[in-house]
């Protein structure tokens, strides 16, 4: 790594661990917060919703329904935190996979298979098609990525970062269209009704250009991770944590334990599969619905999915190996995996009262909404226009972390706008998608930050928030810079942003 940008992360890692633990970023972040909001109700900031014609107007958190809703409500806002009731469900199946031996035999096996220098492209192309699974990757994916580079002997930090870039870093980048396509292209077409109501819009309208993304990122965030991360790591001398990595003492009972764990995983496959598509019960297809969102109650179900895949194959595979011996072992492995996760509960408390009372304030859509009138005032070239949209969405997303929030905000102003300059709205969302996803992996009020955090430190226990910006970082400014110059040549090219959804629009003639 040159010495420049060694001596920068280090300066970066150094200012960010200078910071207080995250729980006190986050008071202090919700006093900032609450300073804002009064001094916005104050001077009246506002903006309309341009699809209900709405007024909406800052609220501060100091009044009476705002502090009311603060104390009445504090045990729902943590229970409706979007990801503790998803980490908390997973890790119940994941701590018995985990225990009982069974993901690092697999990971051991997969090792034999994968040559080392390119595990770094093959997580990240998991990463990428993890989205699917929703947020359940973060709790499965990324504490195995550092499993698999522990036992290659590189360092696991490494492998968190190359995990982490792929599924929250890349979250532009899908090479299979999933429930996120159609939940952004719907917020899309409602916004396109304002101008055109009949206009049509394919839930596949970002595919070819997410996909190109997903496969240009693969040797970007190669690169990045094997010559500039890991070398600023250094060598991996550490230990794993306990019961990790082991040798197979028993060949022959880790196959028969493999074996009967692949048909338990088969006999799941089966069930879900038959919930989906078995001939008059689907209890996991949405039949009022049309298209891939028909599927949207099978993408929900990923996460109960998972928890049981990993319960029962780690069951019946610790059972074969001699790990479990009885039904209070898997209780056991339960408590003793959920007790791993109790800093990120305590973060968790604070993080969900920060993005739920900047709700409360509604500094969020009248700050999303006022840029982008700020945006279309500036009348310039459509190219230009594209990426001050990327980078508005990308400055937002260091603040306000649901991307559907932020687009459900803006789409009804920048859609219409850009279709009547000429941009099509499939590429208008392209543009969107590409600057939300560059900052996740180093904003601390992003909702699984912290989890990564907690993960980090099981394999170095100094590892603070600013060790993890500056892990993160080449990844996001790499990303940021793809996706800036990839937006640009589709746009200059007028390349198809999907089957049938051109990159230009023309007005219907009236």
């Amino acid at each position: 790594m040159p010495g420049k940008t060694q001596k920068w992360l280090d300066r970066v890692e150094r200012w960010g661990n200078a910071l207080p633990d995250p729980v006190f970023i986050f008071l202090g972040l919700i006093a900032l917060l609450v300073a804002a909001s009064v001094a916005a109700a104050l001077f009246g900031w506002s903006a309309v919703n341009p699809v209900s014609g709405e007024m909406l107007t800052a609220k501060s958190l100091l009044s009476a329904e705002n502090v009311g809703k603060l104390l009445t409500e504090m045990p729902d806002t943590m229970a409706n935190f979007p990801p503790l009731g998803l980490i908390l469900v997973v890790m119940l199946g994941a701590a018995v996979a985990e225990r009982s031996g069974l993901f690092t035999t697999l990971m051991n096996r997969a090792m034999r298979g994968v040559p080392n220098r390119f595990l770094s492209p093959a997580i990240f192309l998991i990463g990428l098609l993890s989205h699917q699974a929703a947020d359940a990757a973060y709790v499965v994916l990324i504490p195995l990525s550092a499993i698999i580079f522990a036992a290659a002997g590189r360092h696991p930090l490494s492998g968190i970062a190359i995990a982490y870039a792929g599924i929250s870093g890349a979250f532009a980048a899908n090479l299979l269209p999933g429930q996120f396509d159609v939940l952004m292209l719907g917020i899309t077409k409602s916004a396109t009704a304002l101008l055109v109501p009949d206009h049509m819009l394919n839930p596949l309208g970002n595919w070819y250009f997410t996909a190109a993304l997903g496969l240009i990122l693969i040797p970007v965030t190669w690169f990045v991770n094997d010559r500039i991360v890991e070398p600023r790591l250094g060598t991996w001398t550490g230990s794993p944590p306990e019961g990790e990595i082991e040798d197979e003492a028993d060949p022959a009972a880790h196959r028969k334990g493999l074996r009967r764990a692949g048909l338990a995983a088969i006999a799941i496959a089966f069930i879900f599969a038959a919930f989906t598509l078995w001939p008059g019960y689907t209890p996991l297809v949405d039949g009022t619905a049309a298209g891939p969102a028909r599927l949207e109650p099978f993408y929900a179900s990923l996460v109960a999915g998972f928890m049981f895949l990993f319960l029962v194959c780690g069951w019946v595979y610790g059972a074969a190996v001699g790990t479990i011996s009885s039904h209070r072992d898997v209780v056991k492995m339960m408590t003793e995996g959920l007790a791993t996760m109790t800093p990120f509960l305590v973060i968790s408390f604070f993080a969900a009262h920060f993005i739920a009372m900047f709700a409360w304030s509604n500094l969020g859509p009248v700050m999303a909404i006022n840029g982008a009138d700020w945006l279309r005032a500036q009348q310039l070239a459509t190219p230009v226009m594209l990426i001050l949209l990327l980078l508005m969405s990308s400055v937002f997303d260091l603040v306000i972390g649901s991307a559907s929030a932020k687009w459900s905000a803006m789409a009804p102003i920048v859609v219409p706008m850009l279709m009547l300059l000429g941009v099509s709205p499939e590429m208008t969302t392209a543009a969107y998608r590409m600057g939300d996803s560059i900052f996740n992996i180093v904003t601390p009020v992003a909702s699984n930050f912290v989890l990564v955090l907690v993960l980090a430190q099981r394999w170095r226990q100094d590892f603070g928030v600013g060790s993890l910006i500056a892990l993160m970082l080449p990844f996001s400014i790499a990303i940021g810079l793809t996706g800036l110059c990839l937006v640009s040549l589709w746009t200059g090219f007028e390349l198809p942003v999907g089957p049938g959804a051109p990159a230009t629009y023309a007005m219907p003639a009236r």
